[in-house]
């Protein structure tokens, strides 16, 4: 072979993984806050996550593709406890400690997500309650770590804090979605990361984000920062607080 044409296939060699990647769609994502605001009277919000699917050259595709919505966070670790009945008495009879626990997570989707990826597609890309991956501290057996990730689920789900809906993305004209995420009162604060997900043929294709504030405002806010930046005058604040309300509520009932 001669060293122009050795010269030429090495060159083709490297540009068709770009070239197929520049065949892929691009998606242009984004919020309807980029960040949530917690006060007195906050009850809970519902987030827009909504965007674009750019194809290359504008040309839709005959297969129809699909899309997911993440939103998630704060990580933390967390140390779960379950109790049994001991004698009469309730005790923590074993615990596990999770290191990358998720504070919120919702999922929506155009269709079920078993629709969409196979069990290792999804595992991957942590797509589904049944996918998320805590990291567990040290060695755990499996229907132990099974039992207490299920029993977190079904609390956070009930909390409002784990949600999936399998039919909450919109797609118009085959380029444009939206998917509403409802954000509870109780609801941790911090750094939160929307995701999406365009998915056709059980690949996913394109992977955007963006991330989200959800922290708190007002006197809120004060307390909050009081705590964390003077715990010992905030500590001595509370007790004599306690005592002032205390004392006041006592008087009251000495007067009747």
């Amino acid at each position: 072979m001669s060293a122009p044409r050795a010269l030429l296939l090495s060159l083709a060699a490297l540009l068709l993984p770009a070239a197929a990647q520049a065949a892929d769609p691009r998606l242009v994502p984004d919020v309807s806050s980029r960040a949530i605001d917690i006060q007195y009277s906050f009850t809970g919000e519902e987030l827009l996550l909504f965007g674009a699917i750019l194809y290359p050259g504008q040309r839709l595709p005959d297969d129809r593709a699909d899309i997911v919505v993440v939103l998630k966070g704060p990580v933390r670790p967390i140390v779960l406890r379950e109790k049994r009945r001991v004698a009469g008495i309730w005790v923590n009879a074993s615990s596990i400690r999770l290191r990358t626990s998720p504070g919120f997570y919702a999922i929506g989707s155009s269709r079920p997500i078993d629709k969409l990826v196979d069990e290792r597609t999804a595992a991957i890309f942590e797509l589904g309650l049944a996918n998320l991956s805590m990291s567990p501290s040290g060695f755990s057996e499996a229907r132990k770590l099974e039992r207490f990730e299920a029993g977190l689920t079904d609390l956070y789900r009930r909390s409002g804090l784990f949600v999936e809906n399998p039919a909450a993305v919109e797609i118009t004209e085959g380029v444009l979605y939206r998917a509403r995420i409802p954000v509870p009162a109780r609801v941790p604060v911090g750094t939160y990361r929307a995701e999406t997900y365009l998915i056709s043929r059980g690949r996913v294709l394109a992977v955007a984000s963006r991330d989200v504030q959800i922290r708190k405002a007002g006197f809120e806010r004060f307390v909050a920062l009081a705590a964390q930046r003077h715990g010992f005058l905030y500590g001595l604040s509370a007790v004599f607080l306690s005592l002032l309300l205390g004392y006041g509520a006592s008087a009251i009932f000495r007067r009747r």
